[in-house]
């Protein structure tokens, strides 16, 4: 198949080549603050020169990927490790480098008082602490006009009657009842799941199917995220994201890549394939808008950083390219005969599309280059940050 030869799902005609280019170029991938600082895995946190030092650093590795990429417009933050006095100055110096403040991330796994939880803990001064926290970022929300507020819980307990599985759901309802009603009119918030990990008998928010529930009972401004990195292996990812687009329920992604658990590689390292099933969903369930966030969530252990976060968002955009050009008239001819080989045949079709010319097409008609990888380590910056950040702390896991 070539790129002019698919049908457009609303309407039932070809999609031009034009039109896939379009809905490309209105594709937003938000980068996360923390791919750019220094991490590791659990045995080791690996530094590199030139990492960033302060929180207005990481926003300017940021730009460099939006300069390069045209598609990566706001910076998401986490919250205390992207900590300053001022978060207005923040948000300008971002305004000012063509960027905007996204997704702004609490950290309640970090200290030792959430050994057994955050707002599940057992110890209602524990869950205190943990609710002020989400409420201070509510706050930062406000300063730097950020839309979405992530919440991800590590709680969760290690042992069968360690704590009442049902009790850990009350106060997890409770908090997020507390966060929910201080938003404003125009903030969502985002509930994260996790399989496992910290938590090894139960954790408290462990599937979408949890995040959902408490969602729902919330009201419209919460919603659900799927991290592609928190299933169990074998999990029909593409599944999940269908129904909560169904039930108007996804909030937004946290794309990485794994080979066995949480492993936040580079968006479609590990599985390409798995990456352009999820997008065929979000462009067959009306997803590709502006309600769903795209975000990165990744850790660039041994692999240069921005380098490695530019990659990520070509990633995201070849296989949002190839999802695009699965020609729908066809498919659902062939789901309603059902012909098996014939429907499989047509996302194979536009799995096996060549999309880089089409990509590198829609840059040089944006004025970028065609190789944004190519252009970023040709530029020398990687080399003056060496240079330029030498000395000071670096930023990293839990800075």
């Amino acid at each position: 198949m070539t790129a002019g030869t698919s049908k457009d799902a609303a309407g039932g005609g070809p999609r031009s080549q034009a039109a896939v280019k379009a809905a490309l170029t209105a594709q937003a991938v938000e980068t996360p603050s923390w791919a750019y600082a220094n991490s590791g895995t659990r045995f080791k946190v690996f530094a590199q020169p030139g990492v960033p030092r302060t929180p207005f650093e990481k926003v300017d590795d940021a730009a460099q990927v939006h300069a390069y990429t045209g598609v990566a417009p706001s910076v998401a933050l986490h919250i205390p490790w992207d900590r300053v006095d001022d978060y207005g100055a923040l948000a300008a110096h971002a305004h000012e480098r063509g960027l905007r403040i996204g997704t702004v991330n609490s950290n309640v796994f970090q200290d030792d008082d959430y050994r057994l939880g955050s707002v599940t803990n057992p110890d209602p001064a524990v869950r205190r602490k943990a609710v002020r926290h989400l409420l201070d970022c509510v706050d930062v929300m406000e300063e730097t006009g950020s839309r979405d507020l992530k919440l991800w819980f590590a709680d969760g307990t290690n042992y069968p009657g360690q704590d009442d599985l049902r009790t850990r759901q009350d106060r997890l309802a409770e908090a997020l009842h507390t966060v929910y009603d201080r938003l404003g009119e125009d903030h969502r918030m985002l509930l994260e799941y996790k399989l496992f990990e910290p938590a090894f008998y139960a954790t408290d928010v462990p599937d979408w199917g949890t995040a959902y529930v408490h969602c729902l009972r919330l009201g419209p401004k919460a919603r659900v995220v799927v991290d592609t990195g928190h299933h169990a292996p074998g999990t029909n990812i593409e599944f999940i994201v269908a129904t909560l687009l169904r039930e108007g329920k996804l909030g937004g992604f946290d794309f990485n890549s794994r080979f066995y658990a949480d492993d936040d590689l580079m968006a479609g390292a590990a599985d390409p394939f798995q990456l352009f099933r999820i997008m065929y969903e979000v462009v067959r369930g009306g997803g590709f808008t502006p309600d769903v966030a795209f975000m990165l969530d990744q850790c660039h252990n041994i692999e240069a950083k921005i380098p490695a976060v530019v990659r990520s968002v070509m990633n995201v955009q070849e296989a949002t390219a190839k999802a695009l050009l699965v020609d729908p008239e066809a498919l659902d001819a062939a789901q309603r005969g059902g012909d098996v080989l014939a429907a499989n045949a047509v996302l194979m079709d536009a799995f096996s599309t060549d999309v880089r010319p089409l990509l590198a097409e829609m840059r040089t008609e944006a004025g970028l280059d065609p190789d944004p990888v190519a252009a970023y380590l040709r530029s020398g910056r990687q080399e003056r940050m060496a240079k330029e950040r030498a000395g000071g702390e670096q930023a990293g896991w839990g800075a």
